[in-house]
């Protein structure tokens, strides 16, 4: 008697041709396959009017959810270029890290910060700038900005403090 043991869909970081992340989602949403682009609105301006547009949170990425056995038809698309892969394995990002981003996009206005010195080496959570549950490691600080590495999802993140 044999156990048969049913694959789970998991989020996999795919790696996209330069401005292309934003197209290939669609494509991948047209074809059944859920993908997950996060963006960010930004005010672009230009020699005769600004503009609202929207940005990759993550240039030339895009989160994908399939299966193992799945992970080859991404390919079938054009921008496609290959997986991230941590320690020889394609990369997963859990459900909470999905979740976290999500809500750090849909609530960016942080209503009350606290103040501190902060040094390289020292950990910090980022609750509070909406990666729930989420620690980082400050890798370098200058200034008002500030470099902080995700381990889970094998970023590192620059952050801008707000100047008093």
């Amino acid at each position: 008697m044999k156990i048969i043991e049913k694959e789970v869909e998991e989020w996999m970081v795919l790696y996209t041709k330069p401005n292309a992340s934003r197209n290939l989602t669609k494509q991948l949403h047209a074809a059944n396959i859920e993908a997950y682009c996060p963006t960010r609105t930004e005010i672009r301006q230009w020699s005769d009017r600004k503009k609202k547009v929207q940005v990759p949170v993550l240039p030339s990425m895009i989160l994908v959810k399939l299966k193992e056995s799945e992970r080859s038809l991404v390919f079938e698309f054009s921008g496609a270029i290959r997986y991230l892969f941590w320690q020889r394995k394609p990369a997963k990002v859990s459900e909470e890290e999905i979740k976290a981003l999500r809500d750090s996009l849909e609530k960016p206005n942080v209503v009350n910060t606290e103040i501190e010195t902060l040094k390289p080496g020292q950990d910090i959570d980022l609750s509070e700038l909406g990666f729930e549950g989420q620690k980082g490691k400050i890798k370098y600080v200058s200034g008002n900005k500030c470099w902080v590495i995700l381990e889970k999802l094998g970023f590192v993140v620059k952050v801008t403090l707000a100047e008093d």
